[in-house]
């Protein structure tokens, strides 16, 4: 990286976390009232301790770019206009939000048969005590600006981490014909977007519930050619066996229910092709870092996670084993979690290992 692109990468980086962090204050301060009487954990690690992990994150994210793993981000603070009017509408929301919380509302989704009948119903739920849940319009324009706010300004890092799996994958492989990618839950494209600005040759498709997220993602996926986008359930996926090499997912575990995510990695197994990966991104579970397990305790309640709790628990390489992965490892990115699967290369039916020997 030579040094212009070092000062750039710092100086853009550094105005995003100042922003969101500023944004995140605001939050909490708008939102005493609706955090009134909220028992907090014990052992809540300090500001200090959250934003020295947070510096952490960045100095690996732009070592990945020194080491050519993937390109200079491009997501530093944008236009003042065009950050002040999504300010405007994420604090407008902001005050909805709490007073879905003060009262406990997040059945408006299902109440209002917002999104239609169709969906699952763990789906149509005011997720975060969010307007519209994830099925609206006004949700997708604000749902990434509420994520970077979430995570101070770190939320794009912690997904870039999963563009070094990617990175590997495609370096190794000695198969002839293109990559194909299958982003399950893309939602407003944003991580696909990283895939197809680093790795143009890489053929992506993305699945989700949300037809309004979709809309997005389309439209931010235009510019990089050809995309492919399909609703569809991440437990039912509507693609044939064997059609992918490599299935991403960022954020969705935690949000579906112990069983959906029993039947998801079964999915997984079944539209990977053998020797294909799964690079799974999700917030980290207990242990994985104990300073900040209070923080996990902290998050469903201020936030209407109702399959949290589980998911912090989940035993993820013995799930994924059941389908007959094999885990290559996990690597902690601050608040989040890259975790690697891979289908072994002679598989048999359900993705499951093979007794049969390879060919010599």
């Amino acid at each position: 990286m030579r040094p212009i692109e070092r000062l750039a990468y710092d100086l853009s980086q550094g105005a995003r976390v100042a922003w969101f962090m500023g944004q995140y204050l605001a939050t909490r301060r708008l939102s005493r009232e609706a955090n009134r009487g909220i028992a907090w954990p014990r052992n809540m690690p300090g500001r200090q301790a959250v934003l020295a992990d947070m510096r952490s994150l960045f100095l690996r994210d732009r070592a990945n770019v020194e080491a050519g793993i993937y390109r200079l981000p491009q997501d530093g603070v944008a236009s003042p206009l065009a950050v002040l009017r999504k300010s405007r509408l994420f604090f407008r929301d902001l005050a909805r939000v709490n007073e879905r919380r003060m009262a406990g509302g997040h059945q408006e989704v299902e109440r209002e048969g917002i999104g239609g009948a169709g969906l699952p119903r763990y789906y149509r739920q005011n997720f975060h005590y969010q307007t519209g849940g994830w099925l609206t319009e006004e949700s997708a324009r604000l749902y990434d600006y509420q994520v970077e706010v979430l995570f101070a300004g770190g939320a794009n890092a912690m997904r870039r981490q999963a563009l070094v799996p990617v990175h590997h994958f495609l370096k190794r492989r000695t198969a002839q014909g293109p990559v194909h990618l299958l982003d399950v839950a893309c939602g407003t494209g944003t991580f696909l977007s990283f895939v197809r600005r680093n790795f143009p040759a890489v053929e992506v498709t993305g699945v989700d519930l949300s037809a309004a997220y979709l809309a997005v993602a389309r439209r931010r996926l235009r510019r990089f050619g050809k995309a492919v986008f399909l609703e569809g359930a991440a437990e039912k996926l509507p693609f044939p066996d064997a059609s992918f090499d490599l299935l991403t997912t960022v954020y969705l575990f935690h949000e579906l229910p112990p069983a959906v995510r029993h039947r998801a990695v079964a999915e997984f197994a079944r539209v990977l092709r053998p020797g294909g990966q799964v690079i799974l991104v999700d917030t980290i579970q207990k242990g994985d870092h104990p300073p900040f397990d209070a923080l996990l305790d902290a998050f469903p309640l201020t936030h209407h996670e109702p399959y949290y709790a589980r998911y912090i628990g989940e035993d993820l390489d013995a799930l994924f084993g059941q389908a007959g992965f094999v885990t290559v490892g996990h690597e902690r990115a601050h608040l989040s979690k890259v975790s690697l699967f891979e289908r072994p290369a002679q598989a048999g039916a359900n993705g499951r290992p093979s007794d049969k020997p390879a060919a010599a």
